[in-house]
């Protein structure tokens, strides 16, 4: 099992009244697999994803449950072990990438950062590993995108950008966190496609969260439904797809326009 995820709750201490925004929520991963995370803002998904992610670093943010990710206990394990594991084992793509890149940093530096982070690698070895991923995400003349700055480029090459920081240390679980919503429709097919090619190329495992369930039917096996901090469906894609049991859910799929990705 690549991630286990029992009972987690999470509730924030920044207001009068405490506040929970993630009710027992459950998840279990395999290698290789793509699970859909979705739901309206506010349901739950992101705060989820950034806890599997050890990024809900808030101290006023109280965590209870499990997150064992290969074993190791993402909630309880020292700092340092943590830190071993984020931008390694564990990579993470938000829904905006200009303001997860540094607009003073060229890409080829930032793309490079996890490589800094956690390998020996020399510059000219990370400069070598960085224009392959850039390439292997299907950016034109990556030395030119490689010495390009964040603003130089389209939104849909930065979003190429940040899944190639992301995959640079090639991590066992990619979480991306609605990496589509700021893209045009043709632009959201073509990263979905790209996240299959990396599935099937590295055998990486996906967490796609989104709230437009027709891009999920397009890459997940799996999928979860949240809705208000709880999980309210969960089950194959296309069974949920097909025979949804919950009004929530008949709602997204009936109310999100579809992305057929064969035509």
């Amino acid at each position: 099992m690549l991630l286990h995820v029992e009972d987690l709750n999470i509730e924030f201490h920044d207001h009068i009244v405490p506040e929970t925004v993630v009710y027992d929520f459950d998840l279990d991963m395999e290698e290789g697999e793509i699970v859909g995370l979705v739901g309206e803002s506010g349901s739950g998904k992101s705060m989820s994803a950034l806890a599997i992610a050890g990024l809900l670093s808030r101290h006023d943010a109280k965590k209870r449950g499990q997150i064992l990710f290969e074993g190791t206990d993402i909630l309880g394990c020292p700092r340092e072990t943590l830190r071993g594991l984020q931008g390694d084992e564990i990579s993470m793509v938000f829904q905006e990438p200009m303001t997860s890149l540094n607009p003073v940093k060229k890409i080829g530096w930032q793309v490079e950062e996890a490589m800094r982070i956690h390998t020996k690698a020399t510059p000219e070895e990370r400069k070598r590993r960085a224009l392959e991923v850039l390439s292997h995400v299907d950016l034109d003349d990556p030395e030119r995108v490689y010495n390009s700055y964040p603003h130089q480029l389209s939104g849909g090459m930065r979003q190429r950008v940040m899944i190639a920081a992301a995959m640079i240390n090639t991590p066992k679980l990619l979480i991306a966190d609605e990496p589509t919503t700021a893209l045009d429709v043709t632009v959201q097919a073509e990263i979905v496609k790209l996240l299959k090619h990396i599935n099937k190329k590295h055998n990486t495992a996906i967490l796609f969260i989104s709230h437009d369930l027709s891009l999920v039917r397009q890459l997940c096996g799996r999928v979860l439904v949240m809705k208000g901090g709880y999980v309210v469906e969960s089950g194959n894609t296309e069974e949920i797809f097909n025979n949804p049991k919950e009004d929530y859910t008949k709602h997204l799929i009936d109310s999100i326009p579809k992305v057929n990705l064969d035509e």
